[in-house]
């Protein structure tokens, strides 16, 4: 399957983890299990593909909010995960950037995340980003209170400089998996005129060829940003 308009960057959503499970009988930390699993199948599938950067929402500012032991469980997947992505995906060439205030986190994922970060930064062809303890409004207060600390003046390009995505480029293209039709505080900014494309697939059954479906999709439509064409 080709495509003549290929996005360069691409945010993902990853919803519909802890309903996949309980379909399954199954507690949602099954879900999250085989959800994380899926990650890996789906970004070197987008990496293949030609795709650039990669932004996923992993963990937001407002799931602190779910049961401890959930939460207890993402965090430990979520170390996993980073320790697997060092071992892989830094020999693919593949860097890491974490968006997001991890300061919160455990101190041993953090020790990972920022290990897993030194280890890729000088990668520049691929961009794995996650969003861990992220949210797009927080971002958006972030970077305006840099500026008013630094004393420069507040431009839409000023913010867009101090964003954690600075140097990524938009999103061209936002997909979010199991059927809500919202974006749920992820990249509110960068995402002023991304694509959006929204699947009732679950995360956990979301497939290479589901995300070439969305490939097609966005190599269908007209971008003008704005403008008349």
């Amino acid at each position: 399957m080709e495509t003549n308009n290929l996005p360069h960057h691409v945010g993902i959503i990853m919803d519909g983890n802890g309903r996949w499970a309980k379909s399954k009988g199954k507690p949602r930390s099954y879900g999250h299990r085989v959800g994380s699993d899926n990650v890996e199948r789906v970004v070197t599938h987008a990496f293949e593909r030609g795709v650039k950067v990669i932004s996923l929402y992993a963990f937001s500012s407002e799931n602190w909010a779910r049961p401890k032991e959930e939460v207890d469980e993402l965090m430990r997947l979520l170390k996993v995960y980073f320790t697997k992505f060092i071992k892989k995906f830094t020999k693919k060439g593949v860097r890491l950037n974490v968006m997001g205030d991890i300061s919160a986190l455990t101190p041993e994922l953090q020790k990972v995340i920022l290990d897993g970060k030194q280890k890729t930064e000088k990668f520049t062809e691929y961009v794995l980003n996650i969003g861990m303890n992220y949210g797009g409004r927080q971002e958006i207060v972030m970077a305006v209170n840099k500026l008013i600390q630094e004393g420069k003046p507040i431009t839409v390009e000023s913010i867009s400089q101090n964003l954690y995505t600075f140097d990524m480029g938009e999103p061209d293209l936002i997909i979010r998996t199991g059927g809500e039709l919202r974006l749920s505080n992820f990249m509110l900014y960068q995402g002023a005129y991304s694509e959006l494309y929204f699947t009732d697939v679950l995360w956990p059954e979301f497939s290479p060829k589901e995300f070439d479906l969305a490939l097609t999709d966005y190599a269908g439509r007209k971008r003008r940003f704005g403008k008349v064409q």
